[in-house]
């Protein structure tokens, strides 16, 4: 069975066309913009996003049918999570632009919020944050429209593509409406933020046909898988077992580790989510976002530091070291374990012997520090230290990168074969849904081990703290 999986995310859309083996059979990327608004807004066109999947899809079919791979028996579809809009449920017709995950303008909101801070997060697993679906659902019903519903982009697409009026329970679990141990929709939250549950899509499982499509090709196809990206990626790097972790490296980077059955609550500032439903079986994960990472790379080429994003480890080697130079990427805020919206990136320790090469390690070795951060949390919640890290993404195929994430967490990190592991879970999902093996699918490719001592690790993650504690200050 070939399933065309679509992976719908913030700087671009892919979709492959994945074989029975897992093979790639066809492979497409279209790109998206998004865009600034009034300051902490982040946008992007609604039609474009259409566009960019109908795009993608037909693209990667093309592909396949040149190399002679012509049949395609379902639709999977992975999405962004936490980015939302405002749509006409008759027709389909946008009526906001997408409110982008990254997008800070609900600050007051959760502000606003703030003494039922405590209350929701037990309720949902979820820290009060801009970050989540549900602070801008209410931001824009009360800035921009009360027309129409509002709800993550997935649900749109679906609808957009034909299928029913549903989210997954990996994607709900990311509103910050789900009730976490029920995984439904929960009154107490939908009030909280003044939003009518009777208006939300179903939650489905993340296997299982939830409508067919003839945007591809005329012939209707069975839409049989769909996640949130992050959690489309643990399920396909196989980290089914309490204690195992991933950590995708896109726009942002995005730390998971699996749980269980039983829906955890962080105590070291982590979020709880749902990782997948399958067949109404509910496994749970922990999970930690810094949310610039790719996106550093993209500065760094508009200030001039990099020629381009792919320029990152030949300009990055030109040095053997940051020469003291030390970056927190928080470009975009801080997210877990410091819920900081309002922080502000910092670049710290520069001199007049600071060339381009240290400037670009140290954005490498702040990521990399970033998600050391978040994997100690990891440890603190389930009691036991990360014993190997599973990596994805476009990032990953910097070696500076896999080195430097190596060294600080002192564990062994197992890069993918394809940067594309969030596409080939939910293909893996749609095989469920259509009563096959699903089996997890990305292999590993490369495996970097620490090379750096464990003193010199911890004075690197003491420095990097040090300009954490300045920035949160």
């Amino acid at each position: 069975m070939n399933i065309l999986a679509i992976d719908q995310g913030t700087s671009a859309t892919k979709a492959l066309l994945v074989g029975p083996g897992n093979e790639i059979l066809g492979r497409a990327e279209v790109p998206v913009t998004t865009t600034a608004a009034g300051g902490d807004g982040v946008e992007a066109d609604p039609e474009e996003l259409w566009s960019s999947v109908v795009s993608a899809g037909e693209r990667a079919l093309a592909a396949a049918r040149a190399a002679g791979h012509v049949p395609v028996h379902a639709v999977a579809l992975a999405n962004q999570g936490e980015t939302v809009l405002a749509w006409d449920k008759a027709s389909g017709r946008p009526l906001s632009r997408a409110i982008v995950w990254q997008d800070r303008r609900s600050v007051g909101i959760c502000e606003r919020l703030s003494d039922q801070a405590d209350d929701l997060r037990q309720v949902t697993g979820l820290p009060l944050d801009p970050y989540f679906a549900a602070p801008k659902m209410t931001w824009l019903r009360e800035n921009v429209t009360d027309l129409g519903v509002i709800t993550t982009t997935d649900t749109w697409l679906l609808h957009r593509l034909g299928a029913q009026y549903v989210t997954d329970a990996s994607t709900a679990s990311r509103t910050m409406l789900l009730d976490l141990d029920a995984a439904r929709w929960s009154e107490r939250a939908c009030d909280a933020f003044g939003i009518d549950a009777a208006t939300l899509p179903r939650v489905a499982d993340c296997a299982g046909v939830v409508g067919e499509t003839t945007v591809f090709g005329g012939r209707p196809l069975p839409v049989a898988g769909i996640a949130v990206d992050q959690q489309a990626a643990l399920y396909a790097h196989g980290c089914v077992r309490t204690g195992d972790a991933k950590c995708t490296y896109g726009t942002g980077a995005f730390l998971l580790v699996t749980t269980g059955e039983k829906a955890p609550r962080s105590t070291a500032g982590l979020s709880a989510s749902v990782a997948w439903r399958l067949a109404g079986k509910t496994a749970y994960c922990l999970d930690g976002q810094v949310y610039t990472a790719g996106s550093a790379l993209r500065w760094l080429t508009e200030i001039g530091v990099l020629p381009a994003p792919a320029d990152l480890d030949a300009v990055a080697g030109t040095v053997p070291d940051s020469g003291g130079v030390t970056f927190v990427p928080a470009l975009a805020g801080l997210g877990a374990p410091h819920w900081a919206p309002h922080a502000k990136g910092q670049l710290a320790g520069l001199t007049m012997a600071t060339a381009k090469g240290h400037i670009a390690r140290a954005v490498v070795e702040g990521i990399a520090a970033s998600v050391a951060v978040l994997a100690g949390a990891v440890a603190a919640d389930l009691g036991d230290p990360l014993t190997a890290l599973r990596v994805d993404g476009g990032l990953t195929r910097s070696r500076v990168l896999l080195q430097a994430q190596a060294d600080l967490l002192g564990v062994p990190v197992l890069a993918s074969r394809t940067p594309d592991a969030t596409a080939l879970g939910v293909a893996a999902l749609a095989r469920l849904g259509q009563g096959e093996t699903g089996s997890p699918s990305a292999e590993v490719e490369l495996t970097v081990r620490p090379v750096m001592s464990r003193d010199e690790a911890a004075e690197r993650l003491s420095r990097y703290s040090h300009a954490l504690t300045s920035t949160l200050s």
